[in-house]
C-alpha cells in the first residue's frame, strides 16, 4: 500500500462518473486510501447529461400522456391538461441537483479524497492534476502530482455525430443540447434508434411533437431480441411515430433553414423523399474519451477507439485498470458501476468473479419500455444453441389490464439441452423494474423452471415473467 505524503494513495480513480465513484467508494470500503479525480461534477454523464435528466423528462411526458386517459379511469379533470416544458425542465434540473447534493455527501462518508481538476497519467503510477480554482474555474488552482499503487481509468465518453453533420445546438442537436433546453420543438427528426434515440422519440411524441425516427439498420433497438424490436416498431407506428429503417441520407446535405432542417431520406433500395422538421436530433452513439489522458505514457492498448481490458478490467499495463464507456461494450451506467466494483475488489485482493456481460441487464425507457438480460434469439442461433421459448403477452396479465397499459410481452429463452436460461426479454409496462428478477436469476444460474416455480404475487406485472418461464416447458397456466 502507498504510504508517505498526502499525495500518495493506494488507488487513484480518474473520472467521477457512476463507474468511477462506485470504484472509489468500494475501494475505500475495502481499506484502500483512495483519491477520486474529476474535471467536471461528480456523477458524470449519467447524472448531469444522461440517465437522470432524461428519465426526469420522460417521467413528465408519460404523466402527461396518462392524464389524457383520465376519463377511462373515472377521473374528470376540470380543464384540459397542457404541457409547460419550461417547468418540466426546471423539475429535471431540480432532480439532478438533489441527487448531486446527496452524492457529494457520500464522498466524505466513504473517506475518499476528492480532487477537482483534470487529470492525466504520467506513467502507470502517477497522475498529474491541473486543479480547479476556489471558484471552480478550470486550471486556476495550480497542479498536484498524485502517486498511486493502482489507477482506475474511468474517463467516460462524449456524444458523436455523423461525418459532415455538425451540431449547432439549435436546429441540429445532440442529447447534451436537449438536456439543457427549456423549450421543445413542434416537430423533430431523430437519427438513430438505439436506446437514446427511441427514448427521445417516445418522449417528444407523448408531449405532442411530430416525430420521425430514422435507423440505418433493419430494426430499431437493433441490439435487442428481434421480436422486441418488431413489437416496439409496431407500437411506435400505431401511436403515430413515423419509423424508417434501413434509412439512407447524406449527412453533409442536411440543409439548415430559418424555420428548421430539411433532408432527403428513404429506405435502402426504396424511393427517397424530403423530410422537414424544426429540429434534427443526432443520437448515433458515443465516443470514448481516450484522448489527452496520458495513455501514451503506458502500455495500455486501444482498439477501435476503446481501451482493451480483461474480465477483471485489467489493461496491458500492470496496476492500470479501465472501466465504463472507456472500454466500450454495453456502455451502460449500471454496468460501469459493476465494472468499478470488480476492479476495486481485484485491486484490494478480494476474490470476485470477472464481469459476465451476458448477465448484465439492459433497460430502455421508451414507451413501451424495453429490458433484457442474456442472449437474444438471433444470438442463440448464431452460436448454434438449440432453444425452447416461452412468451407471455401483457394483455393476459391482470395487473397490466388494470393499469390500462398492456402492450408487449415477456419472453424467456431456455437451452433445450442443458435446461439453462439463455435470455429474458421484455417489452411493456415497467419492465425496466421487472428485469431485476431476471438479472438475479442470471447471477444465480436459475433455470426457466426455477424462475417459474418462484411464486409471483397476484395481481402483479411480475406474473408475466413467471408465466413465460412456465411456457418454456409448455406449462403456462394463463395462456
Amino acid at each position: 500500500m502507498a504510504v508517505g505524503s498526502s499525495n500518495s494513495f493506494d488507488l487513484v480513480v480518474l473520472g467521477g462518473g457512476m463507474g468511477g465513484y462506485a470504484a472509489a467508494f468500494r475501494g475505500s470500503q475495502l481499506g484502500l486510501k483512495v483519491a477520486l479525480v474529476e474535471a467536471d461534477k461528480i456523477g458524470g454523464t449519467c447524472l448531469h447529461r444522461g440517465c437522470i435528466p432524461t428519465k426526469a423528462l420522460i417521467e413528465s411526458a408519460e404523466f402527461y400522456a396518462r392524464l389524457k386517459k383520465a376519463r377511462e379511469f373515472g377521473v374528470t379533470l376540470s380543464g384540459e391538461a397542457t404541457v409547460d416544458y419550461a417547468q418540466m425542465a426546471r423539475r429535471r434540473d431540480q432532480v439532478v441537483r438533489r441527487m448531486w447534493s446527496g452524492l457529494k455527501s457520500l464522498v466524505a462518508k466513504n473517506h475518499v479524497e476528492y480532487v477537482a481538476g483534470r487529470g492525466r497519467l504520467e506513467g502507470p503510477g502517477r497522475v498529474r492534476v491541473v486543479l480547479d480554482g476556489d471558484d471552480a474555474q478550470p486550471g486556476a488552482g495550480g497542479e498536484r502530482l498524485l502517486e498511486a499503487t493502482d489507477v482506475i481509468l474511468a474517463t467516460g465518453s462524449r456524444v458523436k455525430s455523423l461525418p459532415g453533420l455538425v451540431s449547432d445546438g439549435q436546429r441540429i442537436v445532440t442529447s447534451d443540447d436537449v438536456l439543457k433546453a427549456d423549450r421543445m420543438p413542434a416537430s423533430i427528426i431523430v437519427v438513430g434508434a438505439g436506446a437514446v434515440g427511441v427514448e427521445f422519440a417516445s418522449m417528444y411524441h407523448d408531449l405532442g411533437a411530430t416525430v420521425t425516427l430514422l435507423e440505418y439498420l433493419p430494426a430499431i433497438v437493433p441490439l435487442e431480441d428481434r421480436d422486441v424490436s418488431r413489437e416496439l416498431e409496431r407500437s411506435f407506428t400505431r401511436r403515430g411515430i413515423r419509423v424508417v429503417t434501413r434509412a439512407r441520407f447524406d449527412p453533409a446535405a442536411v440543409a439548415v433553414e430559418d424555420d428548421g432542417v430539411c433532408l432527403v431520406v428513404g429506405p435502402e433500395g426504396g424511393e427517397a423523399g424530403e423530410l422537414r422538421a424544426e429540429q434534427l436530433l443526432v443520437a448515433t452513439g458515443r465516443a470514448a474519451n481516450v484522448e489527452e489522458i496520458g495513455l501514451e505514457t503506458t502500455r495500455v492498448e486501444v482498439e477501435r477507439g476503446f481501451v482493451k481490458v480483461d474480465d477483471h478490467l485489467r489493461t496491458k499495463e500492470a496496476h492500470v485498470y479501465a472501466i465504463g464507456d472507456l472500454v466500450g461494450g454495453l456502455m451502460l451506467a449500471h454496468t460501469a458501476a459493476h465494472e468499478g466494483i470488480v476492479a476495486a475488489h481485484t485491486i484490494a485482493g478480494e476474490p470476485i468473479e470477472g464481469i459476465d456481460y451476458d448477465a448484465q441487464p439492459r433497460a430502455t425507457f421508451c414507451h413501451p419500455q424495453v429490458a433484457s438480460v442474456g442472449l437474444t434469439e438471433q444470438e442463440c442461433e448464431a452460436r448454434g444453441l438449440r432453444t425452447k421459448i416461452g412468451v407471455m403477452p401483457f394483455q393476459a396479465v391482470g395487473k397490466a389490464i388494470i393499469g390500462g397499459d398492456y402492450e408487449g410481452f415477456a419472453k424467456v429463452i431456455g437451452d433445450a439441452e442443458s435446461g439453462d436460461t439463455l435470455g429474458v426479454h421484455l417489452v411493456g409496462p415497467h419492465v425496466t423494474d421487472l428485469i431485476a428478477e431476471a438479472s438475479l436469476g442470471a447471477l444465480l444460474g436459475a433455470t426457466p423452471w426455477e424462475i417459474a416455480m418462484a411464486t409471483h404475487p397476484h395481481p402483479s406485472l411480475a406474473e408475466a415473467i413467471g408465466e413465460a418461464a412456465m411456457a418454456v416447458d409448455g406449462r403456462s397456466i394463463h395462456i
